[in-house]
């Protein structure tokens, strides 16, 4: 018999208000929703989970993430599929409540890192959890958001992330001028990712490792600045970079997204850097 029927319960309704970026702030926690994103979560050491909900059905099917919940003493709450629903649309019978996992950028830096992927003004909550995605599978170091960038915490970049959020660290509210001089003093080229790039990314792969004067190594410490999904980056932006590259288009494209484009740029780098 599941413990929570009430889908107009205070505990359930506390649990969906966590959508909403004033219900985040004011607890420190956000919602962690579907099997993978939860199971990842429960299975990192450094994340405090607090409250782990599922369905009956959940239970039985993801038994390893209750498992998993249990070896570390979170305790699995069930519900019945109205409650879940009532708490996430998008739970998929599991929904986790943990504390925010934003580090900032002197942990980042503390790592010494060599790829990091660095968003500016990227307001899509999907564009910014897929290039979380991408930056955890190309093997980066950190990705660091702007303040003017979209909430880490947004359920949607959440589930963009697929996971991945619990993996790598992930700065929040950087100032873009600041974060580029700190990561140069610690000998990492910024390199900007523009269409009107001067720098062809599939040129530099081929001199990775022996670049000449005044061309960019991508097999030395990196950081790409990705901007905006409207605009890209700004003048100003592409300036405080020590290259502009570009990802070049072979097809008929008019252009790549901002989430393909990093991808790309972050195995370049990857590649480069084995």
């Amino acid at each position: 018999m599941p413990e929570l029927t009430n889908p107009r319960a205070e505990r359930v309704k506390a649990v969906r208000a966590l959508a909403g970026r004033p219900a985040r702030a004011r607890s420190g926690r956000f919602l962690v929703e579907g099997p993978q994103a939860v199971r990842e979560a429960v299975r990192a050491e450094h994340v405090h989970v607090h409250d782990l909900y599922v369905t009956d059905a959940a239970a039985e099917r993801y038994g390893e993430i209750v498992s998993a919940a249990g070896g570390r003493g979170i305790v699995a709450r069930t519900g019945t599929p109205e409650v879940l629903d009532a708490m996430s649309a998008d739970a998929q019978g599991v929904l986790a409540v943990a504390d925010q996992v934003d580090v900032g950028l002197d942990d980042v830096l503390a790592s010494r890192p060599r790829l990091v992927a660095l968003l500016v003004h990227v307001r899509d909550p999907g564009n910014a959890g897929t290039v979380v995605r991408a930056a955890d599978a190309a093997g980066a170091d950190a990705v660091v958001l702007t303040r003017e960038s979209v909430d880490l915490h947004n359920p949607k970049v959440v589930r963009s992330t697929a996971g991945s959020l619990f993996h790598l660290p992930v700065a929040t509210g950087a100032d873009l001028t600041s974060a580029v001089a700190a990561l140069r003093g610690r000998g990492v080229t910024v390199l900007a990712a523009d269409g009107t790039g001067e720098h062809d990314i599939d040129d530099l792969l081929d001199v990775a490792g022996a670049a000449p004067d005044g061309v960019p190594d991508l097999a030395g410490p990196t950081a790409w600045v990705f901007g905006n999904e409207a605009w890209g980056l700004r003048d100003e932006d592409r300036a405080l970079a020590d290259a502009v590259v570009r990802v070049p288009i072979r097809g008929r494209a008019e252009s790549l997204n901002l989430a393909t484009a990093a991808t790309v740029c972050l195995y370049a780098s990857a590649r480069a850097q084995r």
